[in-house]
C-alpha cells in the first residue's frame, strides 16, 4: 500500500476483488486500489469496477498494477481519459478521469481479458 495516501478510507465497492480507498479532497474524491500482485482477470475486473465509481463526475481513479494494463485500454471509449506513470520500484501507476465531452461510451461491464 506504499502508492495509497494513509489518509485514504477502506470502502466496499461492488464487484471488486481487492481493497479499494477513497480519499477526499476540496470537494473531488480520489479512489485507490492496487492489482500489483494480482494477475488476469483482476485488474480489468477492478479496474471497471471502480471505472463505474468515477462515471459521470469530476472524481479520479488510481490503479497500481505491475505493468501497463493494455487490454483495458483496449476497452475504453472516448469517456475515460487515463494517464500512465511508470514508478520508481517498477510498477505502474494509472490515473483516470471521466471526460464530459466524449463521443462514446465505454462498456464498463467488459472485464474479460480475451478478445
Amino acid at each position: 500500500m506504499a502508492h495509497i495516501p494513509q489518509d485514504a478510507q477502506k470502502i466496499a465497492v461492488e464487484g471488486a476483488t481487492v481493497d479499494f480507498y477513497k480519499l477526499q479532497k476540496d470537494g473531488q474524491s480520489t479512489y485507490y486500489f492496487d492489482t500489483s500482485k494480482e494477475g488476469p482477470p483482476h485488474p480489468m475486473v477492478n479496474a471497471m469496477s471502480g471505472l463505474n465509481l468515477i462515471k459521470g463526475t469530476n472524481d479520479t481513479l488510481v490503479m497500481i498494477n505491475h505493468k501497463t494494463p493494455g487490454g483495458l485500454f483496449g476497452k475504453l471509449e472516448d469517456d475515460v481519459r487515463y494517464v500512465v506513470e511508470e514508478l520508481p520500484d517498477g510498477l505502474v501507476k494509472v490515473v483516470f478521469s471521466y471526460n464530459p465531452d466524449a463521443a462514446s461510451e465505454s462498456d464498463l461491464t467488459q472485464t474479460s481479458c480475451g478478445g
